[in-house]
């Protein structure tokens, strides 16, 4: 009895029936296999959220890498920055001090010239009112007509020449004309 082959050819032997049904078999398992395979919704799904964690992870790692990269490059930039601020503000800074101490100096030598002006000034006005405070007090000691406690004050005053004493017989002389011109007015 023979059995026709559908594709065309028929077994010629035992030994190729039983290649031909291995084949079969083959076959027919790896296509049980995809439709497993198919049919595995889970396992599938697992498969795939493996692939992309693995992917994932990569992307993680090129991310991580690349931004470490940019985190170093805006170091460098923003510590160059930093250096040049502070060496401008070191400049300005050191500019600043120079022209301070100049302008001190400039200040205390017109201040020493003013201060020496001011005591030149002060000298020829104290002898000024030396001179005038001793001729004063030569006219009050001789003047009969001034009180003995104004002459005596005077003289006090002519003895010890300080300047308090001057100024004291500044004023005394000052009294003492007062009163010689308050006689003189009462005899007019």
């Amino acid at each position: 009895m023979r059995h026709s082959n559908p594709h065309g050819s028929g077994a010629k032997g035992p030994d190729e029936l039983r290649r031909q049904i291995e084949h079969t078999r083959s076959q027919l398992g790896d296509t049980v296999a995809q439709l497993v395979g198919r049919a595995d919704v889970k396992g599938r799904a697992r498969a795939r959220a493996a692939d992309l964690k693995d992917k994932a992870g990569a992307m993680t790692v090129q991310l991580r890498s690349g931004a470490a990269h940019a985190g170093h490059g805006m170091q460098d930039r923003a510590a160059r920055a930093g250096h040049q601020v502070q060496d401008r503000a070191a400049k300005a800074g050191h500019l600043m001090q120079d022209r301070a101490v100049r302008v001190g100096h400039n200040a205390q030598e017109r201040m020493a010239k003013a201060g020496h002006l001011m005591q030149e000034r002060a000298g020829h006005g104290g002898h000024v009112l030396q001179d005038r405070a001793a001729h004063a007090g030569h006219t009050v000691q001789h003047d009969l007509r001034v009180p003995r406690p104004v002459r005596t004050a005077m003289d006090a005053a002519m003895r010890h020449p300080k300047p308090v004493l001057i100024a004291g017989a500044a004023g005394a002389a000052v009294v003492g004309a007062a009163v010689i011109w308050r006689r003189i007015d009462r005899r007019r």
